[in-house]
């Protein structure tokens, strides 16, 4: 591998290669899009377009593209070359400015909830030049936003970066009441943890249920998972170690700052994780790191498998998003300090974000709903589908001293103590980590914690950012007001910390005792994906969005009907693999097997004379039972199946997917697990759990 310094963004138009490339002035002009969000002209965008068309040709790029997030959960591109014809009948090598700025797209062909019709193809691509262009696969890619001929956004970069202008806005008229006028903008910060799982390429062209929908459909447990915890954070196999690295180096090389990675709690999972940056790039950099990871997988004969729910049994895989307020002037607004009581500034912020998790709660589960996600939560290694907050004892102590109008003894800092001399001692943090959080605490920044594996950042942080500008919108519009300001402080802070202190909770997340307790303070227990968009259009939810102008009415609607659509298809998807599975293969298999095993237990009667065969006896007809059992219900999940992707209406197909189509799912599993636990390895028409989960050596 090359040196780290010598490839970290060495594919990348950063600000260091365009002060070499551009023009002083157009430099200038640049930068102050980046810093403060000025419009570029169209003659500063042709200054830059022929820079980065000169640059990346330098590279060995053909073509460019415009690279958007359409509401489909993955990435678009459309490549187009940078010949042009010259009247020598030669070519030469053009990008304008034009071509730099906007592009074309065929709108109709995404999801856009009625936004589009199908005769109404047009949309629109837009530059979004606070995300750097960057070259791959000899390509300019080129950082987009998506929207609508009639310019509704139809992608999750619009919202976000509305959403952040929002965020700004705000809490720069909070910093002001606390006499700073130096800092000109506030960005939320994410850094994207990502799990996934590595299995063998054999392995999974093997499986349908893999190939057609990311997730194992039937599987009868291993006997051994992860129930000795030796996988996690275990020694990295040299076949996952050579992807980690390759990984690693291409991600550098686009500038994605990817610092950690380790296994993960089951067999063939594991994690990376990056370190922080402007949640924009940061969403961009985690749609590169999950397409890089999939691609390079290939190269070392394995399939990199993103989805939630992958292996029953085992852990799930998610995405927890750190999530943060940074200044232009490197001030984290989420650091207590060493005295958090006497930190006003901090306090405010921190009851800002408290109001707007208790506010927006339903709103936070709906940005992680998905199919896949349904199957995680609450389960091993997931919080409950039961937003809360954790703050730890430090933090908790604060608001318990606010609120009853006491004080909190300062002290120094506790050093951890572990009884071998020659160790080093080192400060202990503030709190513990608690995993079984939604949205835990974690020092200086909130881990939000359900987000699924598969799904983009973007959906989430458009929530946070959203919510916490409008509390502090509330809050600034209250103090702005007051006579004295300080006194205003405390009563607001103290008066948000008693109203919304039924979202904070410091203990065990999967424990059934909490879930009654967090139903009986009035939070939301939304386990299903159409549970939790039922209540997307919520009159405050509309209010939120549209007076914060991140989404229309219309543009919400659309996403709602998109969302609910995407749901049904998935387990549609999903019920005809499982039909077709049990159709084709495992009811001929155990067929077979039974036929196999009767024949057998009649010649070794005949041998034997009338002893009893107790196995093959008892086996044929567990077997016989299992067999017509799971034969009446693949007809009975036909039929509801089809029953249900008939439904006009999107939310009446979702919740019938729900409560029809699902059920029959999991109870036709039940009924086909149990039958691969008694028929032989080599009869069974598809590899085990063991085979997969410990194939990769």
């Amino acid at each position: 591998m090359s040196k780290v310094t010598e490839i970290f963004g060495t594919m990348v138009f950063d600000e260091a290669v365009m002060r070499e490339k551009l023009p002083p002035e157009a430099y200038e002009r640049m930068a102050l899009t980046l810093k403060k969000g000025k419009r570029l002209d169209i003659e500063t965008a042709n200054i830059i377009a022929s820079a980065m068309k000169d640059w990346a040709i330098e590279l060995g790029a053909t073509h460019f593209t415009h690279w958007f997030q359409p509401m489909t959960g993955v990435t678009a591109e459309k490549h187009d070359s940078f010949i042009a014809p010259s009247k020598d009948g030669k070519i030469i090598m053009d990008f304008t400015g034009k071509e730099l700025v906007s592009g074309e797209s065929d709108a109709s062909s995404f999801p856009s909830g009625g936004l589009r019709a199908t005769f109404e193809a047009r949309g629109y691509t837009a530059w979004d030049p606070t995300s750097f262009a960057f070259v791959k696969d000899n390509t300019l890619y080129i950082p987009t936003a998506f929207c609508s001929f009639g310019g509704e956004a139809l992608d999750g970069k619009t919202p976000l970066l509305r959403s952040m202008e929002a965020v700004n806005r705000e809490a720069l008229r909070i910093l002001r009441l606390f006499g700073n006028d130096t800092v000109t903008a506030v960005k939320s910060t994410v850094g994207a943890e990502q799990e996934y799982f590595l299995i063998d390429t054999e392995m999974f062209d093997r499986r349908p249920d893999l190939i057609y929908t990311g997730r194992t459909l039937f599987g009868a447990k291993a006997p051994k998972g992860q129930e000795l915890d030796d996988h996690y954070f275990g020694i990295i196999k040299p076949r996952v170690k050579e992807f980690m690295a390759e990984l690693d180096e291409e991600l550098w090389k686009v500038g994605v700052l990817s610092k950690t990675e380790h296994n993960e709690g089951a067999p063939c999972q594991h994690e990376l994780a990056p370190i922080f940056g402007t949640t924009n790039i940061a969403t961009d950099h985690n749609q590169l790191t999950m397409e890089l990871m999939q691609k390079i997988a290939k190269k070392h004969g394995m399939v990199c498998i993103l989805h939630e729910k992958p292996f029953s049994g085992v852990a799930g895989s998610g995405k927890h998003n750190n999530w943060s307020l940074s200044t232009d002037t490197g001030a984290n607004l989420l650091e207590p300090g060493d005295t958090p009581f006497e930190n006003a500034q901090f306090l405010l912020f921190l009851t800002a974000v408290i109001k707007a998790v208790d506010d927006y709660q339903e709103l936070l589960r709906i940005s992680v709903a998905s199919a896949g996600n349904d199957h995680r939560l609450g389960a091993s290694e997931a919080p409950p589908a039961v937003v809360s907050m954790f703050l730890g004892d430090e933090i908790t102590a604060v608001l318990d001293a606010i609120e009853n109008e006491g004080s909190v003894d300062a002290k120094d800092k506790e050093m951890m103590k572990i009884g071998v001399h020659v160790l080093p001692k080192f400060p202990k943090a503030s709190s513990d980590r608690n995993r079984t959080s939604p949205f835990a605490f974690t020092g200086n920044k909130f881990e939000f914690r359900m987000l699924g594996a598969s799904a983009s950042i973007a959906s989430a942080n458009i929530v946070l950012n959203t919510a916490v500008a409008e509390v502090l919108k509330r809050f600034a519009d209250e103090l702005e007001g007051a006579s004295d300001f300080n006194s205003a402080l405390h009563n607001l802070i103290r008066r948000t910390v008693i109203a919304h202190k039924r979202i904070l909770f410091n203990g065990n997340g999967y424990d059934d005792a909490w879930i009654a307790e967090a139903e009986a303070r009035g939070l939301a227990n939304l386990r299903t994906t159409p549970d939790a968009l039922d209540r997307y259009l919520d009159e405050k939810n509309i209010k939120l969005f549209t007076e914060n102008k991140v989404f229309s009415e219309n543009e919400m609607k659309a996403r709602h009907q998109i969302h609910m659509e995407r749901y049904a298809k998935v387990l549609n998807i999903e019920a005809r693999t499982m039909v077709g599975m049990v159709r084709g293969s495992i009811l001929p298999a155990v067929a077979k097997y039974v036929r196999e095993l009767s024949e057998a237990g009649i010649a070794a009667r005949d041998f034997i004379g009338n002893a009893p065969l107790t196995f093959e006896r008892e086996t044929v007809a567990l077997l016989t039972e299992l067999s017509e059992k799971a034969y009446a219900l693949m007809k009975a999940l036909d039929s509801a199946n089809i029953e249900a992707k008939a439904l006009k209406c999107p939310r009446d197909r979702a919740h019938a997917y729900k409560n029809t189509v699902l059920p029959l799912m999991e109870e036709l599993r039940v009924a086909v697990d149990s039958m691969e636990r008694r028929v032989p390895a080599k009869d069974w028409p598809y590899p085990s759990y063991g085979n997969i989960l410990f194939g990769v050596k």
